[in-house]
């Protein structure tokens, strides 16, 4: 077997696409494929604006589970199989990979991937996010070679965790819990919870984090350090994807809030982020993808990123790529910022 800690080296996804032919603003790819697969399930396609709404609405629904394709062991660390309950008792799947100091990551996933990354490199999944592998091993291994101790875990309904309010996503909302779920859990270990402790958190996950710490606040007080990375809004995935189309954005904003309510009884406009950035007080770097084809990156991110009420805040732009993915693997092919945040203010 090849030494798969050696692919770190390649800059994976570092490279634009032409999103207009990704997404069928051609009159082809994607919108066309989209209509082929929801005719007979969405009701009637009025335009291109249909397909497009039904896409986000059922990847809003339910996300997508994806398995966990590799091992820490694979690169060399040790780990340990462990599970805890999130706050409403949904059980979670995840690894320890123990280091030799008192400092502790706790780090989550971004929607349709999980705690090992997401396989966009099978047949099945490279439609979806660029055709490539998310790999999230070489990350961990860096960090964990930077002297930190890792617990990361499968969010409800994706990797090898349970199911939880009937495989809806909340994308946050609901996830939430499961962060106070990982922090509980740590808290009471009695290996863990003599750790200093810090959160690494990454798109849904990220979401989820900054909603469950405007929530429950004192579940956190003993948090040290935060890192967020793509943190996303709602309404600019369908915003953006509409602009690319040629076709009028708030139109699409308010079809796919109807279709959210429709499908999980949320709006659209409850997925933001935003909304809770004042629970967010302690020292927090977020990395973001600036030309994002999927969504307006530059302006949600400074949206989101304003409203932190940390007073030591860093935002950090992703420049290398357009491809939303390539940021998942950014940190594992380029680490030092990731390690420098941590070690700043978890100084040894």
């Amino acid at each position: 077997m090849s030494d798969e800690r050696n692919n770190a080296v390649v800059d994976i996804g570092a490279n634009d696409i032409d999103y207009k032919k990704a997404i069928g603003a051609d009159e082809g790819g994607l919108v066309d494929t989209a209509v082929n697969a929801i005719k007979g399930v969405a009701g009637k396609l009025a335009d291109k604006l249909d397909p497009l709404t039904e896409q986000y609405a059922g990847l809003f629904k339910t996300g997508l589970r994806t398995p966990v394709m590799r091992k820490p062991s694979e690169y060399g660390m040790d780990f340990e199989e462990t599970w805890f309950p999130s706050m409403d008792g949904v059980p979670l799947e995840a690894w320890f990979i123990p280091a030799s100091s008192d400092r502790l990551l706790i780090i989550n996933h971004p929607m349709t991937c999980n705690r090992y990354g997401f396989p966009g490199h099978l047949p099945e999944y490279k439609g979806y996010f660029g055709g490539f592998e998310v790999n999230f091993l070489p990350e961990l291994k860096a960090l964990h070679d930077a002297g930190y101790n890792i617990l990361t875990y499968d969010l409800r309904n994706c990797g090898r965790s349970g199911e939880g309010n009937g495989g809806i996503s909340g994308l946050g909302l609901l996830e939430c819990r499961d962060v106070v779920g990982s922090v509980r859990h740590a808290r009471g270990h009695k290996q863990l919870g003599k750790m200093r402790t810090s959160l690494y958190s990454r798109c849904m996950g990220g979401n989820s984090t900054i909603i469950a710490m405007a929530k429950w606040p004192d579940e956190f007080r003993h948090i040290e350090v935060l890192a967020l990375l793509n943190v996303v809004s709602g309404p600019t995935f369908i915003e953006r994807g509409a602009e690319n189309l040629g076709l009028d954005p708030a139109d699409a904003a308010k079809r796919l809030d109807q279709r959210c309510r429709e499908t999980t009884g949320f709006s659209l406009f409850d997925f933001r982020p935003q909304n809770y950035g004042y629970g967010v007080t302690i020292p927090t770097l977020m990395a973001q993808l600036r030309r994002d084809f999927l969504i307006h990156g530059e302006k949600d991110g400074k949206e989101i990123f304003e409203s932190l009420a940390a007073k030591t805040k860093e935002l950090e732009w992703i420049e290398q790529s357009n491809q939303r993915f390539y940021a998942y693997n950014h940190f594992g092919q380029h680490p030092e910022r990731l390690i420098g945040w941590f070690d700043k203010h978890m100084a040894k």
